[in-house]
């Protein structure tokens, strides 16, 4: 089920003050990131795949997340997380199947939204890789609050 709009922003709005308690206390990115997989995938019911592809040695490298087995590493500039990484921007993919280079981690993916996720630095750290069942599932209202909880999660660290 794709909530609608007006109910996204308040399902958002309840992760985003469970997480800002979470992330006030943890200084630590990788347990700061599998709290922000945690609620988010648990808290929005059109996600199916959620999670993080972490920068690490010059590549995307999996985890924390939740849902089904994810791809372990992906190269810069490849696939959507890897589109994300190399023009740090977030991509909203209404179908997969039409995104030159998608990686077909699970062949259940039909949409998917990508966030690149920076430190204080302004470093992209990870992407934030979320993954619907559903084609056309993420709209502007999941990319304005996914990037708004994750200039959060520089801010608070």
């Amino acid at each position: 089920m794709i909530p609608s709009p007006d109910q996204k922003r308040a399902l958002y709005h309840d992760a985003a003050a469970k997480l800002h308690a979470l992330w006030a206390d943890e200084p630590d990115g990788i347990a700061r990131m599998a709290a922000a997989a945690c609620i988010l995938h648990e808290a929005m019911p059109h996600y199916f795949w959620t999670g993080f592809y972490r920068v690490v040695g010059g590549g995307l490298v999996i985890g924390p997340y939740q849902g089904s087995l994810g791809c372990a590493r992906i190269t810069w500039g490849r696939g959507v997380c890897g589109a994300a990484w190399a023009t740090g921007e977030t991509q909203v993919v209404p179908d997969v199947h039409e995104f030159p280079g998608h990686i077909a981690c699970d062949s259940r993916s039909e949409s998917e939204v990508v966030v690149p996720v920076r430190d204080a630095r302004g470093t992209i750290i990870a992407v934030f890789d979320v993954d619907s069942t559903e084609k056309d599932a993420f709209d502007a209202v999941d990319r304005e609050e996914l990037e708004a909880i994750f200039a959060d999660f520089a801010a608070t660290r």
